[in-house]
This record gives structure tokens, sequence and C-alpha cells, in this order.
């Protein structure tokens, strides 16, 4: 065993019903370095993880912490050991304070026994300091976005203070400033011999913040390199066994006339807007943490309370009140927090994907056809390429990307009018994403107009015919296809509006 590795798996294999999900897994960590994953959903990567973490036991391999065999028996077991993991699931209380979440079970105490608040919060504003989040330690997580939830998240493990640190997606939700004070936490951790598995499907990421990366295919190991060894192209050929070309895809069919419009009026705490879709236009959103993009998109459909917007489809009047509302009138809304708003994790992957669509299965008499939704599954799992052995499992029990795909054969499913996607490939690797567009770009072409939010901003340039930004729950700015840079983006969406304009036409 080489003293410089501080974790090594040899021969790690685990099965479940149906499916060998890792195979004879070799893979080492050394001190103070950060070793990538990748692969396509279903490759065996949170598995993987899973195990590293004591949530999974192996059967069969060997794992070796300093250079000595060991077997983390729980969660609570790796932890001791100085392991630490940032579940692509998120594992936040709603209902506690960030506080609570952070040192769960590991609150200060006071000679009585009491928790010691003062102290709690004090410890809990030095972690958010480092994300400089002005974010209250007692305020209550349910309260938070899904960014500020994943930040937290990271912030519980750094807690802990591992010497091993597994981060499974943890930029998914995350804006380019907070990926970027992310990675200076990851560089000082690092350079205080901390050592990272990090797994994402961005690869830009990989090669901004990796020392070296593996590549899991099928449950295997399809080769590990030092990271100035290999490129995106060569990664993700590996990844998927084939080449893929024209990720986002281009527009096959003109953009119609205008037939969806949203128009806030100002209250006491939101501005005045308005907003307008074309029939077969992809419409990107794009803007900071807290912006108030996500907001807007409940609005309109009426998940959260909605007085202000106004909406206009096909030259006739609504105002959602309800979810139900929207969804009869073909507006339905693709949420970013699958896990609590999205999915239901306890019914079947057949299930989810006809909930929103139960009526068209439904006879005259009211009894269900269980035929013609097995039917519409296979076909749904088969469009989405969806990884599950069959249709009846738990969408639960599914990795994060296929739960992803889920929702969207769900929502596609519908038939809408107006599809808005609010962080579509979070989680999903480089394959799916291509086909995701590829739905998406079908979906525009049949007329559909698409509103796309998305933190990524290569995602939102590549796939949008027209881009707004928002800042403060208001647009302010607007780019065509032709004129939208990272940088216009960037500067707009951090109060440089007027700065972005001049640049139009101007090379990054």
């Amino acid at each position: 065993m080489s003293g410089e590795h501080i974790l090594e798996l040899r021969g790690i294999t685990k099965d479940f019903p149906g499916v060998r999900a890792v195979n004879k897994v070799d893979l080492d960590l050394r001190r103070g370095e950060v070793h990538a994953v990748v692969g396509e959903n279903g490759a065996g990567k949170s598995t993987l993880m899973n195990i590293l973490g004591g949530v999974l036991q192996p059967d069969s391999g060997d794992l070796f912490l300093d250079s000595r065999p060991i077997r983390f028996v729980d969660v609570a077991d790796a932890g001791r050991n100085g392991i630490a993991v940032v579940f692509q699931e998120l594992s936040l209380v709603p209902s506690l304070s960030v506080a609570e979440n952070i040192y769960f079970n590991r609150q200060p105490t006071d000679r009585i026994g009491f928790v010691a608040s003062r102290k709690l919060h004090k410890a809990t504003r030095q972690l958010l300091s480092l994300f400089k989040l002005q974010v209250s330690p007692a305020r209550a997580v349910a309260e938070l976005s899904m960014a500020h939830r994943q930040i937290i998240e990271v912030l519980k493990a750094i807690s802990l203070r591992p010497r091993i640190l597994i981060l499974d997606e943890p930029t998914s939700s995350l804006s380019a400033t907070e990926i970027d004070r992310l990675f200076d936490n990851i560089s000082r951790l690092k350079s205080e011999g901390v050592s990272f598995i990090y797994i994402s499907h961005h690869l830009p990421e990989i090669f901004r913040i990796a020392d070296r990366v593996t590549v899991l295919r099928d449950g295997k190991i399809a080769g590990t390199f030092g990271i100035g060894e290999v490129d995106e192209e060569s990664l993700v050929k590996r990844m998927v066994g084939r080449e893929l070309t024209n990720m986002y895809g281009k527009r096959i069919s003109q953009i119609g006339e205008t037939y969806f419009q949203v128009e806030r009026s100002g209250g006491e705490t939101k501005t005045p807007l308005c907003l307008a879709l074309h029939k077969g236009e992809i419409l990107g959103i794009a803007g900071l943490i807290g912006s108030g993009r996500s907001e807007l998109a409940m609005e309109i459909v009426g998940i959260t309370p909605n007085r202000q917007c106004n909406i206009l489809l096909n030259n006739e009047q609504f105002r959602f009140r309800y979810p139900a509302e929207s969804i009869e009138q073909g507006v339905v809304y693709l949420t970013e927090n699958r896990k609590e708003l999205g999915l239901y994790l306890a019914m079947s992957v057949q299930d989810n994907c006809v909930a929103p669509t139960l009526r068209r299965y439904t006879n005259r008499l009211g009894f269900i056809s269980d035929r013609q939704i097995g039917s519409a599954a296979l076909d749904a799992r088969h469009r989405f390429n969806i990884a599950t052995p069959s249709v009846r499992k738990l969408v639960g029990q599914l990795s994060g990307g296929n739960q992803q795909k889920v929702l969207l054969a769900m929502w596609t499913g519908a038939r809408p009018k107006v599809l808005i996607v609010d962080e579509p490939t979070r989680g999903v690797d480089v394959g799916a994403k291509s086909e995701i567009y590829r739905m998406l770009r079908d979906l525009a072409a049949s007329g559909i107009g698409i509103i796309m939010i998305s933190s990524e901003l290569q995602e939102v340039l590549g796939m949008s015919d027209r881009i707004l930004v928002m800042r403060n729950h208001q647009f302010v700015a607007e780019f065509n296809r032709e004129e939208a840079t990272e940088e216009k983006a960037i500067l707009a969406a951090t109060g440089l509006a007027e700065r972005a304009k001049k640049l139009s036409g101007q090379e990054l």
C-alpha cells in the first residue's frame, strides 16, 4: 500500500435486484488532492459514494484507510473516521433552523446541558461567512432557496472538519459567484491536507478543480487520468461510449407570434414586470441566487399566492390561484425542487409519469386502465432513457438524474401549451443532457413555448432564442441569441446592465 494514499478501494462490488451497480471497482485518493469521479446516470457513482459514506455495505472487495483495512457500519462510523459526504439529494430538515441543521445533534451546551444558543449562532455565522451568505442562523431552512440549502449542506459537512470530503453534484443549484466561493473553500481546505472526491456532470468544473479524474461506465472503471491527460471531448466519449456532437442542437422551425404574456403589477415587496413568450420560442431566464427567477415561475402557476400576476394566454385572461388551474389551461411548471415539490417519491415510476394526466387513462365509468398506463410508462422510460429495471420501481429508489428524467416525462406527457422548466438538467449526466435538449427542441418545434430557468449560463446561451436577465425580482436586460454572451449576462445580473449593453457586438 502506498503511503501517499489516504483511501483505497480494491475490487468493490455491489449488487441490487436485477442490476450490478458497482463491478470490481479500484479507486484511490491521495492526501490533499481533488479526485473527480464522472459518468452517466446509473454508472455507479452514487452507489460507490454511499459505500464510502457508510450508507451501504459492499458485497465484496476491500476498503483501506491510512493503509489499514476498514469497513464502515453506518454513516456515523464513517464520520468518526473522518469521512463526510454531501449527497446529491439534500438531507436537511426543513422545519429546523440553519444553525440546528448544520450542528444537528452536535449543538454546544452549557453546564446544565441546555443548548448554548449564543455559541451555536456564533459558530454558524463563522461558517456562513465562508460563502458571504447573509442568512440568519435562526432562520428555518424551509424558507431558503434550493441554492442556499445546497450551501448549508456543504457547510454542515465542513463543520465536521473531515479528512475526506465527498461532494456529489455540489453546484447543481449554485450561481457562478457561489461556485467560485465553493472552489475557494475547496482550495483552502486542500492546502490544509483535506482530500476530496468530487462528482459532477459539469465537466468545466472538473478541469478547474480536480487533480485526477476517474470515469465510471456501467459500474466499471473506464480509466483514471491526470487532469492534464484528457479534455472534455475525450472524457465524454469514455463516459457514454460514443461521441456527442452539437450538444444544444439547432432551431428547426420558425418562431410564431406572441401568445403568452405575464404582467405583474407592483406591490409592497415586488416591482412591476412584463414577460412575453412566442409560440415555439425558448426563452431563457438568467440571474443570481435570490434574483426572483423561481419565485416568478411559482407565482405564474399559482404555487405561491398570486395577487399581482395577470396571465394572457391565446387572448384569454387568467390569474391562476392554484397549480390545478394552470395545469388545466396547459401552463405547467417543472420545479427545481424535485424531491419536495416535483415527484411522488413513495410511488412508482409508472404512477409518476401519468400523475398529471390520469383522466386520459380513465373510461366513462371512472375505471383506470392499468394496461394503458403501463404502456405509457414504458414509452416514457424508452424516450427518456430512464435507468430502471421496472416502471413499477419506486421513484425514491432511483438516482437523482433518473428522477429528473421522470419529472420531465411527467410534464411533457401533459401536452402543455406553455412549459416552464426550472433547472431542467440538474443532476443529469452529459449524455442525458443532450437528450433533454433535443426533447425541448422538439417541443418548441411543435409550437410549445418554453421558459427555461437555469443557473448554468452555457445552457441558457446554448438553448435560448432570447434571454432575460433578472435582478431584484425584475428584468434588467434582454439579449437575443446572437448578441448574448456570458460576460453580458453576468454584468447585468450583478447590477451593471448599462455596461452590458455597451458590450453589444464585442467579443469576450
